[in-house]
């Protein structure tokens, strides 16, 4: 079972969630979840149920360990100080301090294919319906929860007017079908390096075959170490992630640290120029 979560008070997350429902069938059940509306679709991928909660969705670490759950699909606001206009996936969980939700360190599962094709859907559908001033970008791993189970966000950003654009709604709801419906099978890596969200690295998986799941910003590289690069690839979905590095979106004075990190690792790693001339 696959399940969507959003929520009443995230004016983002109810414009997605009024979409899925409006366009893909789902109906009210007499099912809650802690008091809270359960509907529910029959897709080729299987049983969907959207629940819509009140409150942030970075808060809800009881869906730490759901039964029969395969896959958890939030849909949200993003907030930004640049405000601008961007449709955008990410696996949540913490990389270090737990400050929006989740727990310390712990990041959830990374489902990159089903971002990746997530993310592929929202940059047709910005096209399909006169979106261009969006940007279209993976995020970062970022805020709670924390979860044992594969989970990724579909956002709109940055500002109430973008939140609330029916556009922009059915081009995030289209994208979370995309994740749920995901028949993709490629590549899967851990980004290391770049902005948060990460226009390299967006690039090369809307141009090449490979999906990403967790990414590591550049701001927290004082966080890396081995043990949290292993933690990254043990924590995709997919087996035997590459390590792909933005390279030029990391500072010179950090470069050579993490090349000490990686040194002692066995994954493969490449460069984003790199991996583009290998394709």
């Amino acid at each position: 079972m696959i399940l969507v979560v959003a929520s009443r008070s995230d004016v983002a997350s109810w414009n997605i969630a009024s979409k899925l429902i409006e366009e893909n069938g789902f109906r009210e059940t007499s099912h809650t979840f802690h008091g809270n509306t359960i509907y529910r679709l029959v897709t080729a991928a299987g049983e969907v149920r959207l629940l819509i909660v009140d409150g942030e969705l970075v808060n809800l670490q009881e869906l730490s360990k759901p039964d029969e759950v395969e896959l958890i699909v939030f849909v949200s606001r993003h907030e930004s100080r640049n405000g601008r206009p961007i449709l955008s996936v990410h696996v949540p969980g913490n990389l270090g301090n737990a400050e929006f939700g989740g727990e310390p360190g712990k990041v959830s599962i990374a489902p990159a294919n089903a971002m990746c094709s997530a993310l592929r859907r929202m940059a047709e559908e910005r096209t399909r319906l006169g979106l261009e001033r969006f940007g279209v970008y993976y995020e970062a791993t970022h805020h709670g929860p924390s979860l044992d189970v594969p989970s990724l966000f579909v956002e709109i950003g940055s500002t109430i007017e973008e939140w609330t654009n029916p556009q922009a709604g059915e081009a995030a709801a289209k994208a979370a079908m995309a994740a749920i419906d995901c028949n993709l099978n490629i590549g899967s890596a851990v980004g290391v390096g770049g902005s948060h969200c990460n226009r390299r690295l967006t690039s090369l998986s809307l141009e090449s075959k490979v999906a990403f799941g967790h990414i590591i910003p550049s701001y927290a590289l004082s966080l890396v170490t081995p043990a949290l690069i292993r933690n990254c690839v043990q924590r995709t979905l997919e087996k035997d992630p590459i390590i792909v590095l933005d390279w030029k979106g990391i500072d010179g004075r950090d470069r050579n640290e993490l090349q000490r990190v990686l040194d002692e690792l066995p994954y493969r790693f490449r460069r984003v120029a790199e991996y583009r001339m290998e394709q």
